[in-house]
């Protein structure tokens, strides 16, 4: 009989209590970014309410540049979470999704009945296919290029174009038809083109670490005075310029026999060659 099987329990070491796993703390400064544009996009919600349209489109266009901050301020800091991944995503919804939905119906789509709350609809639900297709398509996808349209660009569509038209004093929107249509018809192509697999150039590649020559400071300069002679009308056609890119690349991928998809789920494909650099 084996000794060890009636050893003294005396002899036993006593455990003490399991120990609480560590909690985990979530890092202050990206998510400081992703808070302040969740905040854009929720008071340009409530602008809309309340007939200020145009505070409504300057707090989505705030939304927009804090968003592009704060995913660049967590790889610069090494503050990378799976928390800010997902909070991120939550806040981009609210401020790419709903609000410009809210903002656009209010405007002008409320005038127009049944059709205009099914075409805010339409916006609000492609951006949330959007984010949750952008999530999953993550590791498979050519970093250079979107697979349809970025949902703050989609925004920026909308809202600019409200700002602009706000901005050359049409008031009461909702009562001129052929305006509202034209809101209609700017709702569904952005929302739409958020869902198709059409290529939109991502500046992904453009490091801001890598020292550049004195004519692209310039260069920058120069843009920013565009922009202050006339931000709505300057921004919007910036957007829709970068809103027809993608078919533009798409039509010109076409026709020289190029493939045309970015997303790659093989390296084995010959179409699928440098998606995965």
């Amino acid at each position: 009989m084996n000794d060890h099987l009636h050893a003294d329990p005396d002899s036993v070491i006593e455990q003490g209590p399991p120990l609480s796993p560590r909690r985990k703390g979530i890092y202050i400064l990206p998510n400081l970014f992703t808070v302040a544009a969740l905040f854009g996009g929720f008071y340009a919600i409530v602008m809309a309410m309340n007939d200020r349209f145009e505070n409504a489109a300057i707090g989505v266009f705030c939304a927009m540049v804090l968003d592009s901050l704060d995913g660049r301020v967590a790889r610069m800091t090494r503050t990378q979470s799976a928390f800010g991944e997902q909070m991120d995503s939550l806040s981009d919804m609210v401020s790419f999704g709903a609000a410009p939905a809210l903002i656009v119906y209010e405007w002008a789509l409320k005038g127009l009945g049944k059709a205009g709350w099914i075409a805010a609809f339409v916006y609000c639900a492609c951006a949330a296919l959007r984010l949750a297709r952008f999530n999953t398509n993550l590791a498979v996808v050519d970093k250079r290029f979107f697979q349809g349209l970025p949902s703050p660009a989609a925004a920026a569509l909308v809202v600019g174009f409200i700002w602009v038209l706000d901005a050359y004093g049409f008031k009461d929107v909702e009562r001129i038809d052929w305006l509202a249509w034209a809101a209609f018809v700017v709702t569904l192509y952005a929302g739409l083109t958020m869902v198709t697999n059409v290529p939109f150039y991502s500046f992904k590649d453009i490091s801001f670490k890598r020292s550049v020559p004195f004519i692209v400071i310039v260069a920058i300069a120069l843009a920013i005075a565009v922009v202050n002679i006339d931000p709505p009308l300057v921004l919007f056609v910036a957007f829709v310029a970068y809103g027809v890119s993608g078919y533009v690349v798409y039509g010109y991928k076409r026709a020289k026999g190029k493939p045309v998809s970015v997303i790659a789920t093989s390296t084995d494909e010959p179409d699928e060659q440098g998606l995965h650099r």
